[in-house]
Parts: structure tokens; C-alpha cells; sequence
């Protein structure tokens, strides 16, 4: 590949010629996506640096790190490498080619897999083992410690392991993603051979080490790797062991689906997932110390290029250390907090009536995920329900609400859900439940062609006295209990039949035929919430150019699509305030002259996974705000079935601005703006003010008795 680019004297170079503000279209104006998500990525990390967190906390964020960067090789750089290896001569909208970007990813990603191996050793280990949590080393071990060790590997381990020779007589073995290997260098018959030794995901990482043995007070642990490779001429009874390299590696997990020549989606992706086991590889990391010699085997024989190696002295895995955060250890943990309930004594018709008196606004985690599996369970236990229609994208293991839809179907209601099968890494798990649901007789749709459905719906259909009622829940994030614990999702129960009818007409075209376009409550992607979206933003500019009252608040995870970042700079350009709340990738440059002078742009990463989608317009005094599945990106404006939904109550949308906005843009404890550069700063109120944590102000605030509704 090319030389490596010099990102920040090219990035210095646009910056400084002032682009032209009639120039819309000029790439110096975007940030690159991918080195905008490694910037995201990096600001998980200095959680993890940072000492004001717990100290099982900031663990939990270096394996997050880790875990990102993983998925990010498995999607975005084995796309960029398809891309590579088919010679597209296609740029990015900020003018990088795709060995351009990829040689600027590695460079990033080496110097942050450095700095997350030194968070480990230099900081996190040490001060565990100040809490008596201790990982050891080999050159740790005691002679006790040896003996408990090999043999705990003699009953617990070496039955699982299966070594893989590969010579003429044995093909290369497969090696699946993710997994983490020995290759062992052995001699037999005089002669060098090679074999490969999986360490199975069925063994935990981390082996427990009584403190009878370690002869220390509480918790010790080894590394399955460590304990392996002590013990592996066990498995090479007669034969000369003589050197042991760990390997890992990670492949081409974007699944790719030629849709228009399926026949049935639901075996297609089935198929898919099988071929993708045997995907390229994007990522081969080995020990410092493997020799050429070692390592040009695997290179021949994963049939690579030695640019997707990838050297190091430290751990590797680091997304395995998650289960050092389930030790029981109160005092290194955030404390725990109980989230309020929307309808705590109240079920059945109630929770309807509640809903027909107004709208009514659920806030995760600070409130209960139950107030969704309260309404899902009224629905199922009133005998005046009918229908119950629910799209699905992520919905975790073992959901309760699968159980209350297959209850409702028993029932004798009419059911139908959407399952989305292409949600990334969850495909398989969206099959099983497919199936179970098609067993249970609901009717089971699975998607739509060359789009995935995002958009988070749950409609309630109820006979009532008058007629025909319904009932709807639209969030921002999925159903899935789980994720609703640490992420932050809006989610607005409402019965209102304008917003009803449309809702019916989104289900219909998922499930049915419709080309409804004219909506008013709702923006539905992919056809409306693109124009819908560009004339609130052009309306803000026309105001401003009015000289009315003008603004625009964006909150949600990325900003990447071209030509909505050049509608918000021409916005910009026409006097509008907008204050963007981006926890992800953001590709607006912010505070160029002429163009972007009045967007500031900010990050918040925190205890909580910001994930909620909110969009603010100040509309001359009569505010419009929205909330909804959809971030700024092409896929959610093109390639997927959103939904954003107006609210309406004008209490409820006071409180998203006032107390929940609000105190995201106060926040001077976590927040980090972009800088026009793509780098992000930390925000820092007054000398000696006290920091505000936008979460912690919210936590305060929803614990607080007084209901909003």
C-alpha cells in the first residue's frame, strides 16, 4: 500500500486555505467518517482513564474499547478492504481514497490498542491488585500456584483442547472469528511441524485461584493462555515441543445479501451466516515474538497480506475482561440506582385510560423498562384487545415480551410482528425467534427488500364502547430490557388518532402494500424523512433570515450523511443556532468561517450509553420537537424504515427541552466538543465551579417523587 498520509498536515492544509463559503461541496468540509468513530472510540478509552470513575467501571470501558474495535475490523474495515481488493477508485466524501483511509486507520487503531494495553499494565492492573483483585503472570506463580494450575488444566481443560497439526498430510485447519489460537512449533522424526491449539469459548478466560493457594486474601486469577501454554507438551505426548506463539483473528463478518435474487430472506440470511464463518480475514494479531518464519505460514495460509498483521506485546481480547465486572465488589461500581416506574399501581384498562387521558413519556434508564412490558401485558390480558402489531430489531435473549406476543396469539388476538433479520450480530438470534413466533401461529413478516426496518413500533388494537381504539408506542430505542438498562432511549405512549392513522399506514407497508408519502405526525423513512426533515431545518433558516427566533437542537449518535450536513451548513450560513449532541460519528466540521460559525458540536460518554434520538426546532416561538429511531446518516435517511414522531404535549415536550437538553448542553463533567480540526476537547465550566454530569442530574431528577404527568 501507499505511504501513509500525514492526517494532521493535511488536515491543517484545508483548514487554513478558508474554503469557499459558496462551495458546499468541497471535502475539506467533512470529516472521515471512520477516523470520526476511532475519535468516538478514543473518548470511551479516557473513560477508562479516568480515576473519577469506579475503578470496576473504568474496566468495564477498556473492554468496551476493545469489544468497539473488534466489531469495527469485522464491518468497516473489511468493507474498505472489499473495496480495496476490487480497485474502486471511489473517495469519501472528505476526498480520502480507500487506501488512504486505510492506511490512516491503522495507523490510529496500532496507537489505541497501545494505549488500551497500557491503561491495563500501567494502571488498572496495579490498582485492582491494591484491592486485592489480581491478575497474575506466569512469573507470578508460586510452586503452589503451578501445582493447582496444572492440575486444574488436567481435569478442566486439556479434555476440551484438540491440537491441529498442518502439514502436507493435514490441510490448514479452520479458524473461526474471533478466536484466540497457539500455533506450536514442535519437533518430530527430526523434522520441524507445525500445529495449531484452539483455546474454545466454552473456557473462561479468567481461572479463579483459591486464596488457600495464592496464599493471599482475596481475589486471584490466571489466564487461560498462560495456563495452556505451560501445560501444552501434555497435548504432544513424546514429542519435542519447542516454541508457542499466541494468534488472534478477526474476519469479514458484514453480511451482504443480493436480495433481489432471493427467493426467501429468511434462508438467505440463514445461508449467509454459514458463508460468513469462512469471511476474510481484516485483522491477524500475533505475539511481539513470533518469527518471521511462524508468521509467514500464517500468512500464506490465511492467504493475506502482511498490512492486516498486526504485532503485540500485550493481552489481546481485551473485550473478555467484562467479566471482571461481575465480581462482587459494591464499593469499585457505580451505585445502584432503581429507575422509576411510569404506572406503578396501575395495569390493565388503567394503563389504556392513562394513555386516552394524554400522552405519556417513558425515559431510560432513569425510568423503567417495564412500563413497555406493562402495556404490552395489558394488551394481552384485556379481552378487549383484538390486534397487537410490534416491530422487533434487537430484542436480546430470552425477551419477555416473545412470551406475552405468543400469549396473545394463545389467546385467540390477532399478532404480527416485523422481525428484522439483517440487524448486525444479532441475525441469528432474530432466526430463532422468527421460527418460534411462526410456531406459535403470529403472523411473522421478516423485512422488506433492500431495506431493514429500524423504526421501534408497538400498536395496540382495543374494541372499545365507541368503536375502535388504538394504541401506540414509539421509541427510540428497542425492545429489548436489557440494553434499556444502560442506554438512554425516549419512548412516547400516545392515542392520538392522527398519529394513529399514520402508524397503521406504516405497518401496512411493512407488512402489506403502501406508497402513503403525505405524512403529518410522523417522518417515515425512506421516502419522507429526508424532504420532511430538510424543510424543518430550511424553515429555522428562513426565520433566521427573518430576523424571528430561530434554533436547532440535534440530539442523537452520528451525523454522516453528505447532503444533510450541507442543509445544517446552509442553515449555519442563514444565522441559525444549532447546538448538535452527537454521541458518535460526526462528520460536520464546526465553527468554519462563513459556513459553520453558529453549529457547536458535543459528545457526551458517560455511565450511560447515550443512544436517544431527539430533534428541537425553535419555529419563531412555537416549538417543534421530535423523537424517533433515525440518526443523520444515509442508511437511516435511505436504506432503512425509520419512524421520527412529533410531540405534541406541550408538557412533555417542555420537559425533553428543558430538563433533559438542557442538561445534556450544561454538562461540564463528560462532555467533549468537536473541534473543526475532528478532534474533541473536554468542556470545562468557570474556575472552581462545580462540574456538572448531565446523567447524574437526571438520575437526581427522575428520583424525585413528583411525576411529570
Amino acid at each position: 500500500m501507499a505511504t501513509p498520509i500525514d492526517l494532521t498536515a493535511a488536515t491543517a492544509a484545508r483548514t487554513d486555505e478558508g474554503p469557499d463559503p459558496a462551495d458546499l461541496e468541497n471535502p475539506a468540509l467533512f470529516i472521515n467518517r471512520e477516523l470520526s468513530w476511532l475519535e468516538f472510540n478514543q473518548r470511551v478509552l479516557l473513560q477508562a482513564q479516568d480515576e473519577r470513575h469506579p475503578l470496576l467501571e473504568r474496566v468495564k470501558f477498556l473492554s468496551i474499547v476493545s469489544t468497539n474495535l473488534d466489531e469495527f475490523f469485522m464491518v468497516r474495515v473489511a468493507t474498505l478492504l472489499r473495496k480495496f481488493r476490487s480497485e474502486s477508485e471511489a473517495l469519501s466524501p472528505d476526498g480520502m481514497s480507500t487506501e488512504q483511509q486505510l492506511d490512516a486507520i491503522r495507523i490510529r487503531t496500532k496507537r489505541m490498542m497501545n494505549d488500551v494495553e497500557r491503561c491495563w499494565s500501567d494502571v488498572l492492573r496495579p490498582l485492582l491488585a491494591t484491592h486485592r483483585i489480581r491478575i497474575l503472570d506466569p512469573a507470578d506463580y508460586t510452586p503452589a500456584v503451578e501445582a493447582y494450575l496444572h492440575d486444574h488444566y488436567r481435569r478442566n481443560i486439556h479434555p476440551v483442547l484438540t491440537p491441529l497439526a498442518f502439514d502436507p498430510g493435514h490441510p490448514f485447519p479452520f479458524i473461526s472469528n474471533l478466536s484466540m489460537n497457539l500455533a506450536v512449533v514442535v519437533e518430530h522424526d527430526g523434522r520441524t511441524r507445525f500445529a495449531r491449539v484452539k483455546l474454545p469459548d466454552v473456557l473462561a478466560r479468567f481461572i479463579p485461584i483459591p486464596a488457600s493457594v495464592a496464599g493471599k486474601p482475596g481475589d486471584s486469577f490466571a489466564l487461560l493462555e498462560d495456563v495452556v501454554k505451560l501445560n501444552v507438551a501434555s497435548l504432544f505426548p513424546g514429542i519435542a515441543v519447542r516454541e508457542t506463539y499466541l494468534f488472534r483473528i478477526i474476519r469479514d463478518t458484514d453480511m451482504v445479501i443480493q436480495e433481489d435474487e432471493a427467493d426467501d430472506l429468511l434462508e438467505s440470511v440463514d445461508r449467509t451466516l454459514k458463508e460468513l464463518r469462512y469471511g476474510d480475514l481484516s485483522q491477524l494479531l500475533v505475539e511481539a515474538s513470533m518469527p518471521a518464519r511462524v508468521l509467514n505460514i500464517l500468512v500464506e495460509n490465511f492467504e493475506i497480506e502482511e498490512d492486516v498483521v498486526v504485532r503485540t506485546a500485550g493481552r489481546m481480547g481485551y473485550g473478555d475482561w467484562s467479566a471482571l465486572t461481575k465480581l462482587h465488589h459494591p464499593r469499585l461500581k457505580d451505585k445502584p440506582f432503581s429507575p422509576r416506574d411510569l404506572w406503578p399501581d396501575e395495569g390493565g384498562e388503567a394503563i389504556f385510560n392513562a394513555i386516552q387521558e394524554r400522552d405519556r413519556l417513558v425515559h431510560h434508564p432513569f425510568e423503567s423498562f417495564s412500563a413497555v412490558e406493562a402495556f404490552l401485558r395489558a394488551a394481552v390480558d384485556d379481552a378487549h384487545v383484538i390486534g397487537i402489531k410490534i416491530t422487533l430489531y434487537r430484542i436480546g435473549p430470552n425477551s419477555p415480551l416473545l412470551d406475552l406476543l405468543i400469549q396473545a396469539a394463545d389467546a385467540g388476538k390477532q399478532v404480527a410482528v416485523l422481525v428484522e433479520l439483517k440487524a448486525r450480530f444479532d441475525e441469528r438470534n432474530n432466526i430463532e425467534w422468527a421460527h418460534r413466533l411462526e410456531a406459535a401461529g403470529i403472523h411473522v413478516v421478516y423485512g422488506l427488500l433492500n431495506l431493514k426496518t429500524h423504526c421501534k413500533l408497538c400498536l395496540v388494537v382495543r374494541q372499545e364502547q365507541d368503536g375502535i381504539v388504538r394504541y401506540v408506542h414509539v421509541g427510540t430505542g428497542n425492545y429489548n430490557r436489557v440494553t434499556s438498562q444502560v442506554y438512554t432511549d425516549f419512548g412516547v405512549f400516545t392515542a392520538r388518532p392522527a398519529v394513529l392513522d399514520e402508524v397503521t399506514e406504516v405497518f401496512n407497508y411493512l407488512t402489506g402494500y403502501s406508497s402513503k408519502e403525505d405524512y403529518e405526525e410522523l417522518l417515515v423513512a425512506p421516502h419522507h424523512l429526508r424532504p420532511a426533515f430538510t424543510s424543518l431545518v430550511e424553515r429555522e433558516a428562513e426565520h433566521a433570515r427573518a430576523g424571528r427566533r430561530a434554533g436547532i437542537i440535534v440530539k442523537n449518535n452520528s451525523v454522516a450523511d453528505p447532503e444533510m450536513i450541507r442543509v445544517l451548513y446552509r442553515a449555519s450560513q442563514a444565522g441559525v443556532p444549532i447546538e448538535m449532541i452527537v454521541r458518535g460519528v460526526c462528520c460536520l466540521r464546526p465553527g468554519i468561517p462563513g459556513i459553520s460559525d453558529t453549529i457547536r458540536v458535543r459528545s457526551v460518554v458517560g455511565r450511560f450509553l447515550e443512544h436517544s434520538r431527539l430533534y428541537y426546532f425553535a419555529n419563531d416561538g412555537r416549538p417543534e420537537l421530535l423523537i424517533g429511531s433515525a440518526d443523520l446518516m444515509e442508511r437511516n435517511l435511505d436504506r432503512r424504515v425509520e419512524a421520527l414522531c412529533h410531540v405534541r404535549d406541550p408538557d412533555l415536550r417542555s420537559h425533553l427541552h428543558d430538563v433533559v437538553l438542557q442538561a445534556m448542553l450544561a454538562d461540564t463533567d463528560r462532555a467533549m466538543e468537536l473541534q473543526t480540526d475532528g478532534s474533541y476537547r473536554p468542556i470545562r465550566g468557570k474556575p472552581h465551579a462545580r462540574r456538572i454530569n448531565a446523567q447524574e442530574k437526571l438520575l437526581r431528577a427522575y428520583a424525585s417523587p413528583r411525576r411529570r404527568d
